[in-house]
């Protein structure tokens, strides 16, 4: 096996996040889902749009942040991701690139404009997302540089990108690139949303290319249709893919070969937006995993990597987080 450029590559929705404040009675209004994601077209993106307060604009996209959380614990990351050659795709791009992240997909210059996910924070911290695709949707395998996936030790894919055709190939075609180049490739199951829709083609994911695999609680019960999380823990161990759930408040467990593993949750002092909590978590996990270390350290940086993005409102960090694993872990 050659060195590897990078720790991590990822590949997914190239989105630029609108996050505002809203109550539940604005939820309950405008038929929105509290703390999921919806797919939203052109129409609900403007309407939508037009009724949320004041906001900020921030580039997102889970996999992108999971990237720019690596690259801010001082590893190196690369992403693959579909822009438009527009204002928001331009913010995207510099975004990424100055938060240390190799980007180098080439933007459309026809078709949807970049997308954006409109992001609903309540009093209570949850995110109600509501994503309009846009320009991702033309992600396809032409897009994928297999010398760029063979350069990293870990290819991780955001399964909120399992939607469009193409971009399935383009998983597909990854996915068998790292494995020639004996790398490992990684899963997000991204949102139980994406489970419930493709639930036996994630199964056959899990088990036929992916190495290890991240969910939340609510996702792990619906891609097992389990009745209780030990059901799924079982289920998960049958595969024998290294899983890695996060339970929010309650911590993380991570199934192995080796046994089950929980470790607690970082400390935070108020939570203030739960939005990126799973990508930042990744982050933390991954970038400690491709070093060397333990599946019990690893899980701990990935708690508190997300421990630092959920004190403040939107998906990626706002300091450094090599700053905070301290001189004994960093």
């Amino acid at each position: 096996m050659t060195r590897a450029d990078f720790d991590v590559i990822g590949i997914g929705n190239a989105i630029v996040d609108v996050l505002s404040h809203a109550d539940d009675a604005f939820l309950a209004t405008n038929g929105i889902e509290k703390g999921g994601m919806t797919l939203i077209d052109t129409a609900r993106a403007e309407t939508l749009y037009a009724l949320m307060g004041a906001g900020r604009e921030v580039s997102g996209g889970s996999a992108a942040n999971t990237m720019a959380g690596i690259a801010s614990l001082g590893g190196r990351a690369a992403y693959i991701g579909k822009v438009r050659d527009d204002q928001l795709g331009a913010v995207f791009a510099r975004d990424i690139r100055a938060s240390g992240v190799r980007f180098t997909t080439n933007p459309a210059t026809s078709g949807a404009p970049t997308a954006r996910c409109l992001i609903l924070v309540s009093p209570d911290a949850q995110r109600s997302m509501n994503t309009f695709l846009g320009a991702c949707v033309d992600l396809g395998p032409e897009d994928v540089d297999e010398s760029e996936i063979a350069a990293a030790k870990i290819t991780y894919l955001e399964g909120y990108l399992w939607d469009p055709p193409r971009a399935k190939e383009a998983f597909l075609k990854a996915a068998a690139a790292a494995h020639r180049a004996g790398r490992q490739v990684s899963l997000s199951l991204s949102d139980a949303f994406c489970v419930n829709r493709y639930r036996k083609e994630f199964l056959d994911l899990v088990t036929s290319h992916i190495d290890i695999l991240f969910a939340n609680e609510a996702e792990i019960l619906a891609l097992f249709e389990a009745a209780s999380f030990e059901d799924a823990v079982k289920a998960v161990r049958a595969t024998g893919t290294l899983t890695v759930l996060t339970r929010g408040a309650a911590g993380a467990t991570v199934v192995g070969r080796d046994g089950v593993i929980t470790v607690p949750a970082a400390s935070v002092a108020k939570v203030v937006d739960t939005t990126g909590a799973g990508d930042l978590f990744a982050a933390g996990f991954l970038y400690w995993y491709t070093n060397g270390r333990s599946l019990e350290d690893s899980a701990r940086i990935g708690a508190i990597a997300a421990a630092e993005v959920i004190s403040h409102v939107g998906a990626r960090p706002e300091v450094a987080l090599a700053g905070l694993l301290g001189p004994k872990l960093g």
